[in-house]
């Protein structure tokens, strides 16, 4: 089974529009390209990638399908479409969908002034067009509302597949456990819910996190939803503000050493490839 990514960006300043992306973020605020991820992919052993959406616009979607066009290694792509408008949005994947790498799609959520948002009737009947496509939705879940969403899409769209990004963000730094350890259970007791283990770095103090710092939280959500629907993501390049690709890779082993070997095989790749729809 391929080792596979299936959590990483790639943007670029000169030519896209991210409204997140300021002076403020430091260190990732650069273009980054495929060219600069290559080697380190190479140093971990991975082969294949999911990239992710930075941008709710139909231009960072067209520029990660031409990336996807340009580098094998790009397996699949998760991009955007207008779900609170179903009827462009129904035009859109109709396009996206022509795409063989055009493999979900996410909204920044988290980014919306309205908590509930993704559970606004439009939202709705926009996620509805992406069951009926057989494609995902990335759920960016930062707050314990947007998680709260969770099990409600679920039984709202019975037939979406979700995948909750960086374990909805636990309190790694703050130590802290509810209500994160509740609200991401109750999400697995659904079992069209997945989760990737991705992004917990930069939930954890970043000068010092270690994989003992992340154990807690990862192994429960081994616990309630088992590696069949837990995928590995390096949320790169968001991680370098909390080490740098080597090392989220390092310590991911380490929290994933006490698993079997399907079971490890399935976090580090299987689980994105079924949920994907990547042929390895």
């Amino acid at each position: 089974m391929a080792v596979i990514d299936a959590h990483q960006h790639f943007w670029n300043l000169e030519t896209g529009s991210y409204s997140w992306l300021t002076p403020e973020a430091g260190p990732i605020h650069r273009t980054f390209a495929p060219k600069e991820l290559l080697g380190q992919l190479a140093a971990a052993g991975v082969e294949r990638t999911v990239l992710v959406q930075a941008a709710d616009t139909y231009a960072d979607t067209d520029a990660m399908l031409a990336q996807a066009d340009a580098h094998d290694f790009i397996a699949a792509v998760v991009g955007w479409v207008p779900l609170n408008r179903p009827d462009e949005a129904a035009e859109a994947l109709e396009r996206y969908g022509r795409h063989p790498r055009f493999a979900g799609v996410r909204h920044l959520i988290h980014d919306d002034p309205d908590p509930d948002w993704v559970i606004q009737d439009s939202v709705v009947e926009g996620l509805g067009l992406l069951a009926a496509a057989g494609l995902p939705f990335d759920v960016v879940a930062v707050l314990p509302r947007h998680l709260e969403h969770v099990p409600v899409l679920a039984e709202r769209v019975p037939g979406l597949r979700l995948v909750i990004d960086h374990l909805a963000k636990p309190p790694i730094r703050e130590k802290g456990w509810e209500p994160w350890a509740s609200l991401i259970a109750r999400a697995a007791e659904h079992p069209n819910v997945y989760a990737k283990v991705s992004g917990l770095n930069t939930a954890a103090d970043a000068e010092s996190w270690t994989a003992e710092d992340l154990r807690p939280y990862v192994d429960h959500a081994i616990e309630v939803f088992g590696p069949d629907r837990l995928m590995f993501g390096s949320d790169w390049p968001v991680a370098i503000l909390a080490g740098d690709y080597a090392k989220v890779w390092r310590e991911t082993g380490v929290l994933l050493a006490g698993l079997g070997g399907n079971d490890r095989a399935a976090v580090l790749g299987g689980t994105a490839a079924r949920f994907y729809g990547i042929g390895v």
